[in-house]
Formats: structure tokens, C-alpha cells, sequence
């Protein structure tokens, strides 16, 4: 049995694809990995259609909140083991230093938070986003880490973010 894992996702607002990615890997990665999801800049509250794709995944949504950083930047956070920024905005962003030095990765998406038009355009852009990180996600859990060296980790990760 291995150690469980933990992940921080990262982007500007916190309020779409962190906290779906959050949700999503405590799920699939359930025993694994813990995941956590901040923002640089949160903004306050968790976009209605990020908690209505969760739903539709069977994840529950109670406790999700946007929530900055700094959180997971101070004495008595849990040490993070991951860290990946989930938009291009907070990639290129001065991070906080981890504890720990985790191993990083930018698996970088559209926003579909940003997106303006119909209802129906913008709850596609969710499901864009949840399937994006869906495949990211089974990629990541695929990988054999506690056989891999750091460094072929870290290599595994980044490339994750291309795909």
C-alpha cells in the first residue's frame, strides 16, 4: 500500500477547472490521492455550471469553495506532492513556494467560466473542459509512480498538459 498523494490545482479564480479537476481526482483517484484545489485571485464563489458537471459525474458537490492559495502555503497545509496550474494565467503567475518542492505541471485549458452566449454554449464549454481533464486525469493515474524515478515523473506530467 502506498502513501496517499496529494495534488493542488491551481488557477486564477478557483471557481471552474481547479475545482472540477479537485473533484474530479478525489473520485477516480479515491485511496491514492487527495486533491485540493486554490486560486491566485479566487473569486469567492464556485461557477454554478463547474458544480452542475461534477453533478452529472455522480460527484458529490458539498464543500467546494473558492478559495486562494495562500491556504496551502502556510505552516500546518498539507505538503502537496503535485502541484498543476490549470490555466495560463496563473502559469505564469509568481507561485508561492511549496514546501516539499512538489513536482509541477501546467495542463493549461480554455476557460469555460470566461465564456459568454447561451445557456447551452456555455454548459458545452464545461462538459469540454470536464472531458479534457477526464482524459488528463486517467493519464496521471495511469502512470506507475511509485516505479518511476522523479525525474521521468516529472517528464510524464508535463507532457500530460499536451494532451
Amino acid at each position: 500500500m502506498t502513501d496517499v498523494r496529494n495534488v493542488l490545482f491551481i488557477c486564477t479564480g478557483n471557481s471552474a477547472r481547479s475545482i472540477i479537476a479537485e473533484g474530479m481526482l478525489n473520485a477516480m483517484g479515491a485511496g491514492r490521492f487527495q486533491a485540493y484545489s486554490a486560486g491566485s485571485h479566487p473569486k469567492g464563489a464556485v461557477h454554478p455550471l463547474a458544480l452542475r458537471q461534477l453533478e452529472r459525474m455522480h460527484i458529490p458537490t458539498d464543500g467546494f469553495r473558492s478559495k486562494a492559495w495562500g491556504e496551502f502555503a502556510v505552516p500546518g497545509a498539507p505538503r502537496m506532492d503535485f502541484v498543476f496550474t490549470v490555466c495560463d494565467q496563473a502559469a505564469g503567475e509568481v507561485c508561492p513556494v511549496w514546501p516539499g518542492q512538489p513536482m509541477t505541471a501546467h495542463w493549461g485549458m480554455p476557460d469555460p467560466a470566461a465564456l459568454e452566449g447561451t445557456e447551452a454554449i456555455r454548459d458545452k464549454a464545461f462538459v469540454d473542459a470536464a472531458s479534457t481533464m477526464k482524459r488528463r486525469l486517467e493519464l496521471f493515474l495511469s502512470l506507475p509512480i511509485d516505479k518511476l524515478e522523479r525525474l521521468a515523473i516529472q517528464k510524464q506530467v508535463r507532457d500530460i498538459g499536451t494532451r
